[in-house]
């Protein structure tokens, strides 16, 4: 498969496209439908602009607790509120459907107003195992909703386009119109995409993006990654990006470029800006590099390496090269990432980058704006919050950090004392954050550290809160909640 070959010549339909000033300060362009994602904007930046959000609460009192719904028994999928529901990614240890039991990847969608169950997509785990899909782990992707329409990633690797209204409204709507069950808590998929059987992909462990939807494309990171002996890719030649056409499902182009050089696996998601009148489509590779490309041809503009050139990967996670597993955040022509691994390879030093999108080729060196690392940062899975020129962003180490997005000044670091893999998240004058052990910080933001509160949430906190119409959304492992002043 060549990199970057272009299927077709699919454009972007004007009757759908609008120009809006984005939150990240660029311009971009949007759909005339309304539409929610992980991240709140295509530019990915962890930022809201919702007021009047409450900042304490307590679950064992039900203290501010509007609602609370029950996930399964590992919930990694981010919540994502839009036209009255609430969608969220967990595993099929809560058991909707007695038709459908044992493990599975499942995405719930609840009633906003109360939390009531409405219906479930449920997929059957791959036969291959823990190498393509790892067990109880449900599904990780948080939807990209658009109007009716909802798309994520499945465990078994597939891009699903799928009815917001399940089967609640007594229609299976097609093009595919095959499902085994159609009661009215059932998915109804619109159309699927098969990456396994369509590319040859080989996800490691499983398939976890966070798809974008830009104009008439979806976008998506495939998890092509490594076999069983964490050392073979056994499909270099799969491709690691592609774009489909939102409306059947068609391949439009794919990308190729970690090829071999995939380290592990891929679970980051794509972001979108429009860099000095460019449309850009950003995406983090396997391979430690940061790739951006024209949206609707697959045209590579600029690539970026984020470990040290001497940086060496070793299996276990002892090495000094990792991954990005930290999603892309565009805000003010730059991009923010950072590096890290899986956490079960551990702690270590990590690295952190501002770089100028408005560069081609290869802009290892000439796009560099400032870098942070060693002592300075640590190993990270999250994704930042830009606001006012300051930028928070966490470490798998348990750090907040607050710098400063023009120069990577530090003003701040908050010990959670216990590991982050969720992000940062700026609301209301507030810095948001959860951690493994279940606690939530709520921070003052701005240049002086300050924590206003915080609260345990029973369980682990491994997800990013997110706030609409007034209420925050948190979820633990096993359960999701509405929080709300009362």
């Amino acid at each position: 498969m060549k990199s970057g070959k272009p299927i077709s010549q699919k454009r972007f339909s004007p009757a759908h496209i609008v120009l809006a000033i984005a939150t990240f300060g660029t311009i971009g362009f949007y759909s005339v439908v309304d539409t929610a994602m992980w991240g709140g904007s295509p530019a990915r930046n962890m930022v809201s602009g919702e007021t009047n959000i409450v900042s304490e609460w307590d679950t064992e009192s039900g203290e501010s607790i509007k609602w609370s719904a029950q996930l399964g028994s590992q919930t990694y999928g981010n919540p994502v509120v839009i036209g009255g529901k609430v969608f969220v990614g967990t595993n099929n240890q809560a058991v909707r459907n007695p038709k459908l039991t044992g493990d599975r990847g499942v995405v719930m969608a609840f009633r906003q107003s109360d939390g009531e169950f409405l219906w479930q997509a449920a997929h059957a785990k791959l036969p291959s195992g823990r190498v393509n899909d790892w067990p109880q782990q449900g599904i990780c992707s948080g939807p990209f909703v658009e109007g009716d329409r909802v798309y994520y990633i499945s465990n078994r690797c597939e891009v699903i386009c799928t009815d917001a209204e399940g089967y609640r409204d007594g229609e299976n709507d097609g093009p595919f119109v095959a499902e085994e069950h159609t009661s009215e808590i059932d998915e109804d998929i619109i159309w699927r995409y098969d990456m396994m059987d369509e590319l040859d992909v080989f996800p490691h462990n499983l398939a976890t993006c966070s798809p974008l939807v830009v104009g008439d494309l979806v976008f998506t990171v495939t998890a092509n990654g490594v076999d069983e002996t964490h050392i073979n890719v056994p499909s270099p030649d799969a491709p690691s990006f592609i774009a489909l056409n939102k409306k059947t499902g068609e391949l439009v182009w794919e990308d190729a470029s970690p090829g071999e050089d995939i380290l592990h696996g891929q679970w980051s998601n794509p972001a979108y800006a429009v860099i000095n009148g460019t449309p850009q489509i950003i995406f983090p590779g396997g391979d430690g590099w940061v790739y951006a490309f024209v949206p609707e041809t697959g045209e590579l503009l600029w690539k970026f390496d984020c470990n040290p050139k001497d940086a060496v990967w070793e299996l276990g996670g002892s090495g000094t090269r990792n991954n990005l597993i930290s999603t892309p955040v565009v805000w003010d022509n730059k991009v923010y990432i950072g590096v890290g691994q899986d956490p079960e390879h551990g702690e270590s030093a990590g690295h952190w980058y501002a770089i100028d999108a408005g560069k081609r080729g290869d802009i290892t060196e000439s796009g560099k704006v400032w870098h942070r690392g060693g002592e300075d940062f640590n190993r990270t899975l999250s994704t930042a919050a830009i606001h006012d020129g300051l930028m928070y962003i966490a470490d798998l180490s348990g750090f907040v950090y607050c710098w400063d997005a023009l120069s990577g000044e530090e003003y701040w670091r908050y010990d959670a004392f216990a590991a982050i893999w969720g992000s940062p998240y700026y609301v209301d004058g507030k810095v948001y954050i959860g951690d493994e052990d279940g606690d939530v910080a709520v921070l003052k933001a701005g240049k002086k550290l300050e924590l206003l509160y915080e609260t345990n949430m029973e369980t682990a906190v491994y997800t990013t809160p997110v706030a609409k119409d007034g209420v925050l959304y948190v979820t633990n492992q096993t359960k999701l909640f509405a929080i709300a002043t009362q």
